[in-house]
């Protein structure tokens, strides 16, 4: 037995399965759609392909990756619980709710962690169709304390510390710091924002920019414009990608495999 085990991941729909030693550390990939096992150790060859045999179909090609970046082989050297990217919008509350899908005290009325979940998917989706305009979006960031940051989204326009916020057929009025959804009290929701994009920022030692993104209100009304927030609506997220320039592909792909890096959250 050569002890490497498989570790299937999807992201963007795409399968790839790592093959790993005892410690994590990862030896190979294969890349079902590109019918490719990428080596990143040629002398353990047979090993690998032993272990991924029971996943093979059909005739694979076999050698090292065509063109290894810096940040990929970053990503590879990353404990696979450590590794943000297979994070789905709203990780955290799908684990929330598969511990506990119906606590006794919800059962008269909605559970709020449904919307609040379809609020981050609604935005994740949105952010994860920019992938091939060459940005990548990292959903559910944990922070110390048990704060997180609903999605980063980093491209070619910069950093953006994305908080969903559930506003289905409900007018929405901002008045900085405050937001009011409907005839709710207000709660000031941009501080919090604030807060989390500015601790992104010193994680990355890079400027992230606050977005409120708002999914499915009826109508929204800023008082006065919000300072340093963008609030926009989850119909408005491709309008992120729009301004370029910022950041060249190079330090898009550094940041990202920076970000990913549960470590680099651990003291913010």
């Amino acid at each position: 037995m050569s002890g490497l085990r498989v570790v299937p991941t999807w992201r963007h729909g795409r399968e790839r399965l790592y093959v790993c030693f005892p410690d994590g550390r990862n030896i190979a990939w294969y890349d079902r759609e590109a019918a490719r096992v990428n080596l990143l150790s040629e002398d353990r060859r047979e090993d690998v392909l032993e272990a991924l045999g029971p996943f093979l179909t059909g005739p694979v090609a076999v050698g090292p990756p065509p063109v290894p970046t810096p940040a990929e082989l970053a990503r590879l050297s990353l404990h696979p619980d450590d590794d943000l990217a297979p994070n789905r919008p709203g990780e955290a509350l799908l684990v929330a709710l598969d511990r506990d899908p119906a606590a006794s005290h919800r059962l008269l009325r909605p559970d709020p962690r449904r919307r609040a979940l379809e609020a981050e998917q609604t935005v994740g989706e949105a952010l994860d169709r920019l992938d091939g305009a060459g940005w990548h979006t990292l959903h559910s960031v944990p922070l110390p304390g048990g704060d997180r940051v609903h999605h980063l989204a980093i491209g070619p326009a910069g950093l953006f510390a994305i908080h969903a916020l559930y506003a289905r057929k409900q007018r929405v009025v901002v008045a900085d710091p405050m937001v009011t959804l409907g005839r709710r009290e207000p709660q000031p929701l941009l501080r919090r924002v604030r807060a989390d994009a500015d601790r992104a920022s010193y994680a990355l030692t890079a400027e992230v920019h606050p977005v409120l993104a708002l999914v499915g209100p009826t109508g929204l009304r800023l008082t006065t414009p919000p300072r340093e927030v963008r609030v926009i609506t989850d119909t408005g997220l491709a309008d992120l990608a729009r301004p370029g320039g910022v950041l060249k592909p190079a330090d898009v792909e550094a940041l990202h495999a920076m970000a990913r890096d549960r470590h680099t959250w651990s003291r913010v």
